[in-house]
């Protein structure tokens, strides 16, 4: 690889300590705006991390401004994000998402109708972005833990993931826009770019040339989005390009025992149905790599940090919004 990612390694971020927010609520209200400009900064919680840190690296790049410049996407947040909570509604129809009686046995998984989430706290927490946890911490234990339908819940201020959007089986063909961006998964930096060829590329003065395709050497474009992804385990990892093959919603999963320990498929598996509760959640964009996709997740907390059996996990509110982002076709290099 010649120029791959020249920016990136180039110019790594150092975060100053000036500027970076040094309350909960500022620390969420930072989250929420980089959150809804899909530069994801991981769990909505009040407290900055490692993801948010590099959310903020990656949207200050995308503005063209240095990477560390705390004091201006704080300024941009105060200014789009007035507003920190609000107050929710359990709908009437997460009655049908949820299933407190969900096995954890494999072999009975593979005879429910769908891998629901297992509580309302549960459903409310992925649809706003959030931990289980911060929602006990917003609204007491007693509320939390006693949710049902028509229940009122303190949440943050996100547009929500909606389950209800999604059909099982679902597929998304190749679109004229979104299937000629490029999509860049960096194993190391645990983080997927997407960049639009449509884009003008912004740099701030004194960084390094733009990021650049090394098979084509020319820049892949302006940098439109960012999550944070687990790749797959070292052994496992496929590094190179490839392309988008398909795009499929609530998709059944293949359980292979062996597959997930060797990489070696078997003649042994089990079909487990879709749902929120899927191991690769609401989404599965294959690629043209046998086996490997993006997709979402059963365990948003693990993001970032578990490794999988070779492909790329995002947070199901996540790999919701990638489907507004790629499509078959989109070129995706791993490195």
């Amino acid at each position: 690889m010649k120029a791959l990612f020249a920016l990136l390694l180039l110019v790594l971020p150092s975060f100053a300590d000036g500027g970076k927010p040094t309350s909960l609520d500022e620390g969420l209200r930072l989250q929420i705006f980089l959150d809804q400009k899909c530069f994801g900064p991981g769990f909505l919680d009040g407290k900055p991390g490692n993801f948010t840190e590099g959310a903020v690296y990656a949207y200050n790049r995308a503005q063209g401004r240095s990477p560390g410049d705390w004091d201006a996407i704080m300024a941009d947040a105060r200014n789009e994000v007035p507003t920190l909570y609000a107050t929710a509604t359990v709908p009437s129809f997460a009655a049908k998402y949820v299933n407190p009686k969900l096995p954890t046995d494999r072999k009975k998984q593979a005879e429910e109708k769908m891998m629901s989430y297992r509580s309302y706290l549960e459903f409310m927490a992925e649809r706003y972005h959030t931990s289980e946890s911060f929602l006990i911490e917003l609204n007491g234990k007693k509320k939390a833990y006693n949710l049902a339908p028509r229940a009122i819940l303190k949440v943050p201020n996100i547009e929500p993931f909606q389950i209800e959007n999604f059909a099982s089986g679902r597929s998304h063909k190749s679109d004229t826009k979104l299937s000629a961006r490029t999509v860049i998964i960096d194993t190391s930096m645990k983080k997927l770019f997407i960049y639009d060829p449509a884009g003008a590329v912004r740099v701030a003065p004194g960084l390094a040339v733009a990021v650049v395709d090394d098979e084509e050497e020319a820049p892949v474009g302006q940098l439109v989005a960012m999550f944070p992804t687990t790749p797959g385990q070292e052994k496992f990892i496929h590094r190179g390009h490839w392309e988008i093959r398909n795009c499929v919603e609530l998709p059944q999963w293949r359980y292979d025992k062996q597959l997930l320990e060797k990489g070696v498929r078997s003649d042994e598996y089990l079909q487990i149905p879709g749902g929120p509760n899927n191991p690769i959640g609401v989404l599965w964009a294959g690629l043209t790599r046998a086996g490997i996709g993006i997709h979402g997740t059963s365990s948003p907390r693990t993001i970032g940090r578990a490794q999988s059996a070779g492909c790329y996990r995002l947070s199901n509110w996540d790999a919701a919004r990638f489907l507004t982002y790629a499509r078959p076709g989109a070129k995706v290099i791993v490195r």
